[in-house]
Formats: structure tokens, sequence, C-alpha cells
């Protein structure tokens, strides 16, 4: 079936102001889930998942700690989710997840990046009813039948399961996640995730062509060097030589 997801590439980072903004978002989205959802990983496993990928993409030990430490205490910063809908170059759909001290502020910035790629803000709800809000977990294997047997026998809703190219990939409403990934866990044993995400997933793709393309890269690039930016979503597709 070969859904269309977006695997993070923060690992690319090179420069050391590149991976500080990284280690920024990071640190203030593993302080937010562990607030949020208790500061044990064992308790919380959208923490758990997010420390994992966190140490892939070479995250320090200290800023991870960090982050758990300052969840640990009273007060601190007060970070709430923001989402923003809108149409980029060539017609193609964008959402952009934040995570903000200062709702005002972000809205303009995020704007600003929209209006300088000449793009355009929508509103809430406008582009993300054309996505799916799935929970994706993928692992090395060829069981596909066994997994599926695990995530029924757990009640998860499975959206999709794939088993292609020695991986299986698992899509389930991002309000199954902590269920099917413990459905995985019980049956398997500790799994080596991929991907453990939770993603917009376009049920749809608009290619992005000519002239658009640069102005695409300029929209999604000035997007996520944004501080209060932690994930951009997009129904983009591009010509292979600009990928």
């Amino acid at each position: 079936m070969g859904r269309a997801f977006q695997n993070r590439k923060e690992s690319m980072a090179k420069t050391a102001a590149a991976k500080t903004k990284v280690y920024s978002k990071y640190g203030r989205e593993i302080y937010v889930c562990a607030k949020q959802g208790g500061t044990d990983p064992a308790g919380n496993l959208a923490l758990r998942g997010l420390i994992e990928r966190a140490k892939k993409d070479q995250v320090p030990s200290h800023v991870i700690d960090k982050a758990i430490d300052k969840a640990n205490g009273v007060g601190g910063e007060d970070f709430s989710p923001a989402r923003y809908e809108g149409f980029g170059p060539g017609s193609c759909m964008v959402i952009v997840d934040c995570l903000t001290d200062n709702p005002n502020r972000t809205f303009g910035d995020v704007r600003a990046c929209f209006n300088k790629a000449k793009s355009k803000l929508g509103t809430p709800g406008s582009v993300s009813h054309l996505f799916d809000h799935c929970a994706i977990l993928a692992y090395p294997g060829e069981d596909e039948e066994t997994a599926l047997e695990a995530l029924m026998e757990s009640d998860v809703d499975v959206t999709d399961i794939e088993n292609e190219d020695g991986r299986i990939t698992v899509f389930a409403p991002h309000t199954e996640y902590a269920k099917a990934k413990q459905a995985l866990l019980d049956a398997f044993g500790e799994l080596e995730f991929e991907v453990d995400e939770i993603q917009f997933v376009p049920q749809t793709v608009t290619p992005v062509e000519g002239d658009d393309v640069a102005l695409f890269e300029k929209l999604i690039d000035s997007l996520e060097d944004l501080d209060d930016v932690q994930r951009v979503f997009h129904n983009a597709e591009l010509p292979e030589s600009a990928e």
C-alpha cells in the first residue's frame, strides 16, 4: 500500500546552530510530554518514544535529563500547543504544529513565513480534514499476522498495517498510540522502533513544480527555523531532483 509519511530529518543537521535548535525543540517537547503524562518513561509511553527518538537524533543525555528534571519541578514554563493550517505554493496543504508560551507572537511569526513564500494561512480545520491523524509504529520484521492478532486482541482500532522490505508499519488513530505500542511490546518484547510517532498523513498528494519548488522549500525552511515550531506536515510531492 505504501502510505506516504514523513520521517524526522533533524539528524541531518550539520551546523552547531542547527543542532542547538534541534536540541531546543526536543527539550521543549520532552518537557511538555513529561509535564502532562508523568516523568517516568515506563509509565508514559509517549515520553519513552520521544526520548528514544531524541537519542537517535543524537540529542545529548544532559538535554533530555534537564527537560525531565524541569518537568519534575513546580511551576516552570507554560507551553501550550498551537496548530496552524494553510496553503503553500502550488496549492499544497501545510499543517504547522507548535509549542508556544506566546500564541500572539507565534501566530505572527508563522503568518510571516507564509506571506514571504506567497502562501496563505487558512482557518482551523481548513486542510487537516484531508489528512489522517495517525499513530505510526514501524519496526524490523515480517510477521504481519502476529502483529495484527496482538493489536486486535488489545482492541486497537488498526487503520492499516504494511509489510514491506523487512519492515512492519502499523497505522492507527492517534488516540490509540499508547494502546497500540503496548500491544506490540507485549507481543514481541523490546522492539527497536524505526518510526514511533503521531503524524498527519495526507490522504492525497499535490505535485509542486517549477518556480513553486523554491518557494515551497523557502516556506518549510523558514517555518522549521522558528523556535516555537515543532513539526511541519504537508502533502506536497516534489520533483525527484528537488528532494
